[in-house]
């Protein structure tokens, strides 16, 4: 008997092990993909050549971004050696400067390279030296979360530069250091804090694993952001309750239920956040869809796995309620505080437009909103470089 269940025992241990690849968290590349953070050279090749002749929506979403104050070449940047960010922005010491100098630089890169005006590429470059060279830690209760914003940013500015940009950036080596340094250590152990802040920290850091070559980092990163993007959306095979992150002990009904904002029935594409406000939900959202794209770049799809089927809920659920349908009584007490945020495209042009998932919601929202300009924290012009993008 005791033969028989140690067989069985041994048995089922192999079949996990065998079937564990599946649902694992991807590995670093043999070699990393650049640029390879958010968006790929194949779509600003296709992003240019639709500027470039005049194409909607692309040329319309270039003209916004051009427009933006994101994009005056006479921008100075505001480097702080110490950014002290408190929750709700008070205090506000550097933050909003860092956020908005990282998505500036980003849209610089992208201006460089649709039109190859040399000036935005050196624009780009002055904003990451200016910081590089001064900013040495973040502070305050909101210091992970500021990281992650601008970490996310930073690296895909940074990535264009350095592997599509002719010219030269002598301190890159000097801004790869202050990606290790003042950032990753900030944002690589993760949040128990409510769920977009730790999606937005594995933005970052694996953006940053991605510019840095930092294969360890990299996986870190990715395990973290599976087991997160698991508890932050959630899907009806999930069970009765919700996933959760082991380390942050909900281990009864109640404690699940309250960190879920007092939802008590759980649907496929609801979130942690939903009953909070759908704007920090939307933030969780585009962190998940930013990775997950970073992933397909470097060589592994998470769209075809559980992050894919959460990011379609989840995006399909919001958007339905954002474009005008009424809160029914068993969700959020019947209330809900909208502001989605321009956070569609990338997931809508994978899911959609790659994997011809119908997402009627979510492509009505997403067309709603063109061309999708910049939250001003972490997300940018995501109508120029992914609406439908086929690269």
């Amino acid at each position: 008997m005791r033969r028989t269940a140690l067989l069985a025992a041994s048995a089922a241990l192999v079949a996990g092990v065998l079937a564990r690849p599946a649902d694992a968290a991807p590995s670093a590349p043999a070699a990393f993909v650049h640029p390879g953070v958010t968006v790929s050279q194949g779509q600003l090749d296709f992003t240019r050549s639709k500027v470039n002749a005049g194409a909607q929506p692309w040329k319309g979403a270039f003209d916004r971004m051009t427009a933006s104050k994101y994009a005056d070449l006479n921008r100075t940047p505001k480097p702080r050696a110490v950014v002290e960010c408190g929750s709700y922005s008070n205090p506000n010491l550097g933050c909003t400067d860092e956020r908005e100098d990282a998505i500036a630089a980003y849209t610089h890169a992208l201006a460089w390279y649709i039109t190859r005006d040399e000036r935005h590429a050196r624009k780009a470059i002055e904003l990451m030296d200016a910081w590089s060279a001064v900013i040495r830690d973040h502070t305050n209760s909101n210091a992970p979360l500021q990281t992650g914003w601008a970490g996310s940013s930073w690296p895909r500015a940074a990535e264009i530069i350095k592997h599509t940009y002719t010219g030269t950036w002598a301190n890159s080596g000097r801004f790869a250091t202050m990606l290790r340094t003042v950032y990753l250590p900030e944002i690589i152990n993760g949040s128990h804090s409510n769920g977009n802040w730790e999606l937005s920290m594995m933005e970052a850091a694996v953006g940053i694993s991605v510019f840095l070559e930092d294969k360890a980092s990299y996986d870190k990163a990715m395990a973290k952001f599976r087991t997160r993007t698991a508890a932050y959306v959630y899907l009806e095979s999930d069970g009765a309750l919700p996933k959760t992150v082991p380390s942050q002990n909900l281990d009864t009904r109640e404690k699940i239920v309250k960190y879920w904002q007092g939802q008590t029935t759980f649907v496929n594409g609801l979130s942690q956040e939903t009953c909070r406000d759908f704007t920090h939900t939307g933030y969780g959202l585009s962190a998940i869809s930013h990775v997950a794209e970073t992933s397909r770049i470097q060589g592994q799809d998470l769209y075809g796995t559980d992050v894919g089927e959460r990011l379609r809920h989840g995006l399909g659920f919001h958007a339905r309620y954002q474009l005008g349908a009424g809160a029914e009584g068993w969700l959020c007490g019947g209330s809900l505080k909208l502001g989605l945020g321009p956070v569609s495209e990338v997931g809508h042009n994978a899911l959609a437009n790659r994997l011809g998932h119908a997402m009627t919601n979510t492509e009505t929202l997403t067309l709603r909103g063109r061309p999708a300009g910049s939250n001003n924290l972490f997300v940018a012009w995501e109508t120029l470089t992914h609406g439908d993008n086929p690269a």
